[in-house]
């Protein structure tokens, strides 16, 4: 990591940039206030130190000791955020996405998306394109699925957060969605990682069910090594020997991962406990813990769902949910993201 001196000039900073370029390595830029950083990508044992000596608009160089570089905080100190059609992702306010697991009708993602709307939520969820366990199962309405989500973002003003499965979904879902997820099977696909990374699009990431902190930080690096720096982490539970839920909250992951990263950490207790009952209080010590928002599965008539319907929150339900984060929020010093209802 390259400090550079807050007097320098644009010019200083493209001669350090060409000099690192001749190496064969990669480069990411972080301009704050006060100074330049200029990350180096790559293999790096082949470059001293003394190489940038003779530069005086360098101030110092810090060597990352984390594999992963751009997402650690030696990289950016502060905490990053960026704005989702208006909401703040990763700042102080508390952002709360909620939807279906799948679009199941254009009458279920409007209804759904309304509820949200006015019980206070930031963004929409739902599932065009499904990744089942069996090949049997609702795998998503595809195309017509995404049109109805787009729908519901133009009645409602609410960002839409959608999974893609494969790096050709790419280009159709980036002309409805605001926001791409990754979800936790497709976590360690590296060729979907760098394709969505590419595409510059906003990125959700769950980390896999069994996979480390460290495993989705690298990750998250995948994407990160393209320049896309809007991206978000996602804890949603990981598996172990407990059957009494469907995952295990992984509650520690949440100011772990805020220590290591400044990228925008969530919390999933949908998938986490794969019961309603459960939801709520594990929302709960989420934000307790740290995240910077919530990512919950809400449906109109959770006994219909075609998917995930046990854990799914009823309207009444997730209004619930959102008072009583909202309570957690200003006890830890926070507050709740403005709403997009009060625009309405």
């Amino acid at each position: 990591m390259i400090v550079m001196k807050s007097e320098c000039s644009q010019k200083d900073i493209d001669e350090v940039v060409d000099v690192i370029k001749r190496w064969g390595l990669d480069t990411h830029l972080s301009q704050g206030e006060e100074h330049t950083v200029i990350g180096v990508v790559g293999d790096t044992r082949k470059v001293k130190q003394e190489y940038f000596f003779h530069f005086e608009s360098i101030e110092r160089i810090v060597p990352i000791s984390r594999p992963y570089k751009i997402a650690s905080r030696e990289f950016i100190p502060r905490s990053s955020s960026f704005s989702l059609d208006g909401v703040e992702m990763g700042a102080e306010g508390v952002v709360l996405i909620a939807g279906p697991c799948s679009v199941e009708s254009r009458s279920q993602i409007l209804e759904t998306a309304q509820a949200v709307l006015e019980a206070g939520g930031h963004a929409l969820r739902g599932g065009a394109f499904k990744p089942r366990t069996s090949p049997y199962s609702f795998q998503g309405m595809g195309e017509e699925g995404l049109q109805y989500l787009a729908e519901a973002r133009e009645k409602t003003g609410l960002p839409i957060v959608t999974e893609v499965m494969s790096p050709e979904q790419i280009p159709l879902i980036c002309q409805y969605a605001d926001v791409l997820q990754i979800g936790a099977r497709n976590m360690q696909n590296y060729t979907l990682l760098h394709a969505v990374g590419a595409s510059q699009h906003p990125v959700l990431i769950k980390r896999g069910m069994s996979a480390t902190v460290e495993e989705l930080l690298m990750a998250a690096e995948y994407i990160l090594s393209h320049g896309n720096r809007r991206v978000i982490l996602c804890e949603r539970g990981i598996r172990t020997f407990e059957n009494s839920t469907r995952n295990t909250t992984d509650i520690n992951a949440i100011p772990v991962l805020k220590e290591l990263t400044h990228l925008p950490v969530i919390l999933d207790p949908s998938h986490s406990t794969g019961n309603w009952k459960y939801v709520t209080a594990i929302a709960r010590a989420g934000i307790a813990a740290g995240a910077d928002g919530l990512i919950v599965e809400v449906h109109p008539h959770p006994q219909e769902a075609l998917s995930d319907g046990g854990q799914s929150l009823t309207p009444e339900r997730f209004q619930t949910m959102i008072r009583e984060v909202r309570q957690i929020s200003e006890a830890v010093g926070r507050s709740l993201a403005p709403s997009k209802a009060g625009n309405q």
